[in-house]
């Protein structure tokens, strides 16, 4: 009867032991995955201005017909 109980805390200990392992990795995942959409959500930012910028730019520059100013 001491072995079986022995053996079952010791299964217990070991599991609890995987169990917070595993919690660590999740966490640690989840604060990647934080950062990673923080840094998408930057990025899409910045295309969106530079979309805007050319958008801009190419109202500004007229037709591909018109010739330029020196003529």
């Amino acid at each position: 009867m001491s072995d079986e109980l022995i053996s079952l805390q010791t299964t217990v200990a070991f599991q609890e032991h995987a169990l917070s392992e595993l919690t660590d990795i999740i966490t640690d995942q989840q604060k990647q995955l934080d950062r990673l959409r923080m840094e998408i959500r930057m990025l899409q930012d910045k295309f969106s201005d530079l979309e805007g910028m050319v958008d801009r730019g190419a109202m500004g520059a007229g037709t591909d017909d018109e010739k330029p100013p020196h003529y």
